[in-house]
């Protein structure tokens, strides 16, 4: 203690303060002047502190009047010495945290750029799902699953377990089993977690082994093995999986020694990646539906698989115009049965136009080609009423030739009855050589309201075709300079040496000259159809040769060396020869 009058000099100390001021090197008792801090702080009314022979004082006044104060010094040296350790403990660990979460935000960005390269390039929704869960397993859970509804109550379940990879199953469940799962497919954004007891999962929402997999009527939802619970889990959170506009899903984490809770990198993660996720499942989803409506339509726009005949022999080919184009403007049709007799029908057309739009009309026309079937005896009936639908549209650019032909076996022969409608006449081969171009004209279909043709008849002899073709055939364009169509005369020319081919021959004969022809470049639809009458006897033996019959309606005989082999009863096919005998 010592006392400090108003000029700053001391005016009275203890024996302690006598030690402390004076030092213990010169044993001067008697100090007169008092530390330059504390004589500075004499007008205050606070306690201070200061250095005194290299030591820490706290000294707390207290005035006695007179201008004087009585100061009361504390050695406080190992006080302020711990003191700076620990602030300066306390520092050193705030800019580790620092440090660390600057660290950790960098981490996380890689990883949402890591999610994001490998979801977003995926349009597969079972590969989009599969990453979801495998994404989610390795950045915030051990166990990840995905929920996916469905239709009512079915549930398409995806699960990523690393000792047991990717599982997959429908179920047929109700969310509100479990806790949060039914909020989590309802909420919107922002989502939020559900932290759920792991006692409380339903049996149908742990993983399966595959060799105990049932049906789903066969196996009750509650009554999964509930020894296949995996071990150790701690915390399950449930969570939204948003979509445009609407959930899309949601996304159940399994952890295991973790608490129910997320860190702060955690949280900000699972955000931005349920998000991505969910985007990426819905873009994949409507994909996937599209294609699927894309897939049934176009089963229905596709030219069909050539059945088998009895009677004849068929093939039929088709190419569209572009390399990536499944569909086009060319078709054809073979009905089993057209008609009130025994007759089978092939159609043949082109629509006008290229593609998608070509292909739908394309459509529109086999669908009512196929209601007119029972008027199949009179072929121009049939046209007739398909071109008043096809007026009735008021759109003078969707037309579309045709040719029809129907043809059935009498003996060893088939009778044929052609009809062209603005298209290609077929070409008869004959066994001799010969190409016959078929005297079957008409006007094209839906570009005006009265149209005309004409019903030819032609007979086929064992080995004998007739070839249907479009135009895309004729008038492919190639050649030496590249801009010469293929034409009818050339390949009247090549079929001379084509008698006797069998029809799959013939077809992919015809289409690979046209191919050819254009090297690789532009064309439009190429259908082909190869009608053959078989060289084998009918199915019930050598029958009576009836095409005579047949033949006798048909009128002036064909131009042309008869065929060989044939009988001298029989009455060639009407036809106009284009090439001699080779």
């Amino acid at each position: 203690m010592l006392t400090i009058d108003a000029t700053g000099v001391v005016a009275q100390a203890n024996e302690a303060a006598r030690l402390l001021l004076a030092g213990t090197a010169d044993g001067d008792r008697s100090p007169r002047t008092a530390p330059g801090w504390l004589t500075r702080a004499h007008d205050g009314h606070g306690a201070v502190e200061g250095e005194i022979g290299g030591r820490t004082f706290q000294a707390h006044p207290v005035h006695s009047g007179g201008g004087r104060i009585v100061w009361w010094l504390v050695d406080v040296t190992e006080q302020r010495a711990e003191a700076a350790a620990r602030q300066a403990e306390h520092e050193r660990a705030v800019s580790a945290t620092e440090t660390g979460t600057r660290r950790g935000e960098r981490e996380w960005a890689a990883c949402m750029v890591e999610a994001a390269n490998e979801l977003l390039p995926s349009l597969n929704l079972d590969r989009c799902l599969d990453s979801v869960a495998r994404l989610a397993v390795r950045y915030l859970a051990d166990v990840a699953l995905v929920v996916l509804p469905v239709s009512g109550r079915k549930q398409l379940l995806t699960w990523y377990e690393p000792d047991r990879g990717v599982l997959r199953e429908s179920v047929s469940v109700d969310p509100r089993t479990m806790p949060g799962l039914a909020e989590a497919l309802q909420s919107l954004p922002p989502a939020s977690v559900h932290w759920i007891d792991p006692a409380e999962l339903p049996a149908w929402l742990l993983p399966h082994r595959p060799d105990e997999h049932q049906p789903d009527e066969h196996r009750p939802d509650e009554h999964r093995p509930d020894e296949h619970r995996p071990d150790g889990v701690t915390s399950v959170a449930v969570t939204t999986l948003p979509g445009h506009g609407l959930p899309v899903g949601a996304l159940v984490l399994l952890r295991h020694g973790r608490p129910a809770a997320f860190e702060a990198g955690e949280q900000v993660f699972l955000r931005l990646f349920t998000a991505l996720a969910g985007s990426a499942i819905s873009a994949a989803r409507l994909y996937t539906e599209q294609v699927t409506i894309t897939e049934v339509l176009m089963a229905e726009l596709l030219p069909p698989p050539t059945p088998r005949l009895q009677g004849v022999e068929l093939a039929a080919l088709y190419r569209p115009a572009g390399p990536a184009e499944r569909v086009g403007g060319d078709f054809y049709d073979v009905h089993a049965v057209a008609g009130t007799g025994g007759e089978s029908l092939v159609v043949l057309g082109d629509v006008a136009g290229k593609g998608l739009e070509a292909a739908v009309l394309t459509g529109r026309i086999r669908n009512t080609l196929r209601a007119l079937l029972p008027l199949a005896d009179d072929h121009r009936c049939v046209l007739e009423r398909l071109n008043s639908v096809l007026v009735n549209d008021g759109d003078p650019t969707r037309y579309v030739t045709l040719v029809l032909v129907s043809f059935e076996r009498h003996g060893r022969r088939v009778s044929l009855r052609v009809t062209s409608a603005g298209h290609p006449p077929p070409l008869i081969i004959r066994n001799d050589g010969r190409v016959e171009t078929v005297p079957a004209e008409g006007t094209l279909i839906g570009a005006i309201e009265e149209v005309s043709s004409v019903t030819t008849p032609v007979v086929l002899e064992p080995g004998e075709t007739c070839l249907l073709y479009s135009d895309g055939i004729i008038e492919a364009r190639g050649g030496p300079l590249g801009q010469e169509f293929f034409g009818e005369e050339r390949l009247c020319e090549q079929l001379l040496m084509c008698a006797g081919m069998p029809p799959e021959a013939l077809a992919e004969r015809v289409q690979m000259l046209a191919s050819q022809w254009v090297r690789g470049g532009e064309h439009d639809d190429m259908a082909v159809v190869a009608i053959t009458a078989p060289r084998d006897s009918p199915p019930n033996g050598p029958a009576q040769d009836t095409s005579a019959q047949g033949a006798s309606s048909q009128g002036t005989p064909a131009h042309g060396v008869p065929a060989q082999g044939t009988p001298a009863q029989g009455t060639p096919a009407q036809g106009t020869p284009t090439g001699g005998t080779r």
